[in-house]
């Protein structure tokens, strides 16, 4: 079983730059398939981005070349890092991860989720 912590969200304004971190605990996270999604109150949960053992990264054709998604092995934390942001990515940010190598961009074979950290982008 895989714990993730997030830290919290915050406010920004368009343009601006926020980066989120989720911590996980368990055995053998370093070789999960680990990634980001978000919600609105209108929307399902979609993609932001996943990230593989091997660090190969996979992004929703909205946030490609704005958001980044990293992993710090050593120390177990997840990385959002999300620039040149625009108020349509004010949503919810979960990560979420699923004892697996290979990635999937599919949220509903993830088990294991964070709290949630909501992100607020003004214009």
């Amino acid at each position: 079983q895989v714990h993730l912590v997030q830290s919290e969200g915050g406010s920004v304004q368009s343009g601006g730059s926020l980066r989120l971190s989720c911590a996980a605990s368990g055995y053998g996270v370093s070789n999960f398939c680990k990634g980001w999604f978000r919600q609105t109150p209108e929307e399902e949960r979609e993609l932001v981005g996943v990230i593989g053992s091997n660090g190969v990264t996979i992004y929703a054709d909205s946030v490609k070349g704005r958001f980044t998604i990293s992993q710090d092995n050593a120390k177990k934390t997840l990385y959002l890092q999300m620039d040149s942001m625009k108020p349509e990515d004010t949503a919810i940010y979960y990560c979420a991860a699923r004892p697996a190598q290979k990635c999937t961009v599919l949220p509903a074979l993830f088990g294991s989720w964070g709290q949630g950290a909501q992100v607020v982008v003004s214009s």
